[in-house]
């Protein structure tokens, strides 16, 4: 795989969308894995990554969007 920016051998593979990466452009960020509700604690906890690899140009969008065909 060769790097989405430079076609230089890629390293790594964005977790959001999957462009190829090299050392130079990689970027580093966080990645929620799992959400799930603490009846504890009365909230919602996340399992994240700090460091999952992401390219830089995709943008994750910050809320969840609804899919009611789904249900």
């Amino acid at each position: 795989m060769l790097c989405w920016f430079c076609a230089e051998s890629a390293r790594a593979s964005c977790r959001f969308c999957g462009r190829g990466v090299c050392a130079e452009h990689a970027r580093f960020g966080p990645y929620l894995l799992q959400v799930s509700r603490s009846e504890t604690r009365r909230r919602a906890e996340g399992l994240v990554v700090d460091d999952a690899v992401q390219c830089g140009t995709c943008r994750p969008r910050p809320h969840a969007v609804a899919m009611p065909e789904l249900d």
